[in-house]
This record gives structure tokens, C-alpha cells and sequence, in this order.
């Protein structure tokens, strides 16, 4: 798939068939993510494999927009590491990024995914702390929700020339 084919027809997928992601698969995806543009090339990401029924059934519970990982074969954390940062602030961005690269290289492969924010919602962000015993300096950013589709989805067009602006604001 190329690049401008993945971009036009990637959508947030819920619904997964019961069937297991490939080690292997699941590898070229994350390293697809932390291939992601970063500030100052500090990389502030760390990701949490998540295949236990028991933590997927605490995800269900601790996140209102998260019950499809109940019935998935693998969600995959994103966290952003403070320790890592030399720009201030800037791992929201960095993790923005990596998550894009990851939902893409997984639409890619064939699998759907989809996005669950966490950060900067504090409920969110102290459940998932809880849930994955992350030290201090680990803020639960994101969870992409992932597995073999089970549902499809029509791509609308979304190009709206009306939100392009040229050297200033224009229009209402």
C-alpha cells in the first residue's frame, strides 16, 4: 500500500476477528512508530504490549471509549518518558507522532486500530498508571486498540478548502 493509499483510506476500527497479531508483525509495527519525527531527536516514547485479559478487562473498566479492547487481540500502549525530554513539553507531540506512524503501519499490514486518548484527561492518566505500575516519570499517553477487522469502513472525503489560509487568516 502506498503511502498516500494508507493516509486516504486508514479509519479507527472496533471490531476485530478472534485471531492472534504475529510476533513479528506486531515488531515491524512498533519500529514503523519510533521511526516518528521527534523535537531534538529525544524519542521520549516507551510502549506497554497489552495481551492479558485481565488488563484488557481493566481497560474496559478505567477508560469510557476503550471497551473494544475487551475483545482484542493486542493494544499497545504509548507512553511518553519525562526523563527522555530536552525540549520541555514537547513529548505530547513526539507520541502524536509516533501513534500516527503506528495506526498507519498498522492499517498497512491489514490490521485496524484505533486511537484511545488518555493524556491529558488526570482520571485517565492515574488509572493507566495504576493498571501498568508506571513510575512517575511514564505518562500513559495513548492506547491504539488493535486486531484483524471484523467490520469495514467507507472513506469519505475530507479535503476542505475552506480551512487553507495563504500568508494570513482569511475568510470567517
Amino acid at each position: 500500500m502506498d503511502v498516500f493509499d494508507a493516509l486516504h483510506t486508514r479509519r479507527s476500527i472496533r471490531k476485530y476477528l478472534q485471531k492472534g497479531i504475529p510476533e513479528d508483525l506486531v515488531q515491524q509495527i512498533l519500529a514503523a512508530a519510533m521511526m516518528a519525527p521527534s523535537a531534538g531527536n529525544e524519542r521520549p516514547w516507551q510502549f506497554v504490549l497489552v495481551s492479558e485479559q485481565e488488563k484488557k478487562e481493566q481497560i474496559k473498566a478505567a477508560h469510557p471509549y476503550a471497551g473494544m479492547m475487551a475483545n482484542a487481540p493486542l493494544g499497545i500502549l504509548i507512553c511518553g518518558d519525562l526523563t527522555k525530554q530536552k525540549h520541555e513539553g514537547f513529548w505530547v507531540q513526539d507520541c502524536s507522532a509516533a501513534m500516527q506512524n503506528l495506526l498507519l503501519a498498522a492499517h498497512a499490514s491489514g490490521l485496524g486500530a484505533v486511537w484511545t486518548g488518555i493524556y491529558p484527561v488526570e482520571d485517565r492518566v492515574k488509572q493507566f498508571s495504576t493498571i501498568f505500575n508506571l513510575p512517575e516519570q511514564i505518562i500513559p499517553f495513548g492506547l491504539a486498540v488493535m486486531g484483524w477487522p471484523d467490520q469495514s469502513s467507507k472513506t469519505p472525503e475530507r479535503f476542505d478548502p475552506s480551512r487553507i489560509h495563504r500568508n494570513t487568516w482569511q475568510g470567517g
